[in-house]
């Protein structure tokens, strides 16, 4: 009869302090859904294009990163190759560089953008020998992605360069209207 007694009182014990250890046991992590490398990179680019007197021919190759579902960063890079003629005489020159920006969508079709852009130039400081420097730009401004079908967007922004350089080709605060079409992988 003891020897009944000393099982019950074990099982009795055993059974509540597996039931109270349940109780205050922290339920199991659900673990978030990771998402796929290929959703959260994309890529897509600009393309510049100008005929006559003044000819200009770009290309600016992207790709970004989503870090969040609203924010993003990647890298640029650009080459433009430009022709014209001033007062008779014909100029054609390069330039080139790369950049760094940010995204943040405001909501769904709408970002911010900031970005640190430099570029190099030749400078005509002295008609037969150009001379090249670097120029830094920082663009800040916003745009507009409308999709297109699948995983293609097309990007209209429009930007500002905040540094102003003595050395930019551009007016003062003369904004940067873009359009380009961006592809997920």
């Amino acid at each position: 009869m003891k020897l009944i007694l000393i099982y019950l009182v074990l099982f009795v014990l055993t059974t509540h302090t597996n039931a109270q250890d349940s109780l205050y046991a922290s339920p199991p992590e659900q673990e978030k859904p990771k998402t796929a490398l290929k959703d959260k990179i994309y890529y897509g680019g600009y393309v510049n294009l100008s005929f006559g007197s003044y000819t200009v021919v770009g290309v600016e190759p992207m790709i970004g990163y989503k870090l969040t579902p609203k924010l993003s960063a990647g890298i640029k890079i650009n080459y433009t190759y430009t022709s014209s003629n001033y007062s008779g005489t014909k100029y054609t020159s390069s330039s080139y560089g790369g950049s760094i920006f940010a995204r943040y969508r405001v909501i769904p079709p709408l970002y911010a953008h900031v970005e640190y852009a430099a570029y190099n130039y030749e400078f005509y400081y002295d008609p037969v020998e150009p001379t090249r420097e670097w120029v830094p730009f920082l663009f800040v401004g916003a745009g507009y992605s409308q999709k297109m079908g699948g995983r293609a967007w097309v990007n209209f922004q429009v930007l500002f360069d905040v540094l102003q350089s003595s050395k930019s080709p551009y007016n003062d605060w003369e904004p940067f209207y873009s359009v380009g079409v961006g592809v997920g992988f």
